[in-house]
């Protein structure tokens, strides 16, 4: 489950840094869930192993938090249109 969220993450950083262009932006409705489903996935993985074996997971947990924050926050800032 570690290595899934971490890989999803990095797919969703790289979605994130092409919904940063102006006209794209609007891909950034379908970013958020999309990332927020990684974040369950890592969620889950932190709860179901073992304490040493974590760090991926965690790792997922917080690329696909900085990806939904960004996201949010680009779409606060010119209303969800741009």
């Amino acid at each position: 489950m570690g290595l899934i969220s971490v890989l999803w993450g990095i797919v969703a950083m790289i979605w994130m840094v092409f919904a940063l262009i102006p006209i794209v932006g609007i891909t950034n409705w379908l970013l958020i869930p999309f990332a927020a489903i990684g974040a369950i996935i890592a969620a889950i993985g932190i709860v179901l192993t073992s304490r040493e074996k974590r760090g991926r997971a965690k790792a997922g947990l917080v690329l696909n938090g900085i990806v939904i924050v960004v996201a949010v926050a680009r779409l606060g800032m010119f209303g969800g249109i741009a």
